[in-house]
């Protein structure tokens, strides 16, 4: 049977306000130490703008939500914490996504084996479908700047760039495919930040108006997932995949050891979204 994902009851730091429980793990720590500096433009910045607060280094800058110049203002101040530029043109997409935020249609998978150590889920392998995913490549300096860059194409593109001419609505989770240089621990500057269409359109993929986007067909992924939790930088995401290596058959070939994903389900607004990192399993 398909399974969605949920949210869970009862999580190490729930993605609520911040630290309402004090159970956080150790591998966690990274990610809540820089929590409160960092946010990341995608489509969980839509979730909570209408009563969640932006951390401490900007909070007092930002307007009220509730209007087109409030919700440009709380992008504009979240992604200047990576010194990205969010242009006024994009008021429209943000705004229809806001409207539309609580219609996002969770990525359906297969579970194949969940493993656990003393009641906590270590990993998870799934099997995702086959279907048409939506896609962006940016290589800019740093991977949240790639990420959110190509997240707003990807915002243009549901909200009526497409030709199908009207708002699509899309997947949780989004996902970041990253390549690691031979050192096993650098990024490579190019990030593809994708998505996968809607059910109502898997039938007949809408064409992207924007040539720097692309609409393919892809074949089922076997992935090995591990939860974290907090900001997704290229170092809470390096040190996440040291953390399930380690959990992991080292000598395993039938994982790639170069490319990953990176999913993220929940609003960076909140210190303490969900997120998973994934290993890939070679195609048998």
């Amino acid at each position: 049977m398909w399974q969605q994902i949920g949210a869970p009851s009862v999580l190490f730091c729930v993605f609520q306000p911040f630290y309402e429980t004090n159970w956080i793990h150790w591998h966690h720590l990274p990610q809540v130490r820089c929590a409160a500096v960092m946010a990341l433009i995608s489509l969980d910045d839509l979730e909570g703008l209408d009563d969640e607060q932006l951390d401490d280094d900007i909070t007092d800058n930002v307007e009220p939500m509730g209007d087109e110049d409030g919700l440009l203002s709380h992008w504009q101040a979240v992604a200047s914490t990576h010194q990205v530029s969010v242009p006024a043109e994009m008021t429209g997409p943000i705004q229809e996504m806001t409207r539309n935020r609580q219609q996002r249609e969770p990525l359906p998978f297969v579970l194949i084996a969940r493993h656990e150590k003393m009641g906590e889920v270590l990993y998870e392998e799934r099997r995702y479908p086959a279907g048409f995913w939506v896609s962006a490549r940016r290589g800019e300096d740093l991977y949240e700047q790639s990420i959110s860059l190509a997240f707003m194409k990807l915002m243009r593109f549901i909200c009526k760039e497409n030709s199908a001419g009207r708002y699509l609505g899309m997947t949780i989770p989004v996902v970041s495919s990253v390549q690691v240089m031979e050192d096993g621990e650098t990024f490579e500057k190019s990030v593809e930040t994708a998505f996968f269409l809607p059910s109502e359109f898997q039938s007949s993929a809408p064409r992207s108006l924007d040539p720097d986007i692309s609409v393919t067909y892809r074949e089922p992924i076997r992935v090995i997932a591990r939860t974290f939790y907090g900001t997704t930088t290229e170092q809470t995401v390096g040190w996440q995949i040291r953390v399930l290596r380690e959990l992991l058959d080292p000598g395993d070939p039938s994982v790639h050891g170069d490319r990953y994903m990176v999913a993220v389900y929940d609003n960076p607004g909140a210190p303490q979204r969900r997120n998973e990192i994934w290993f890939i399993r070679r195609e048998q």
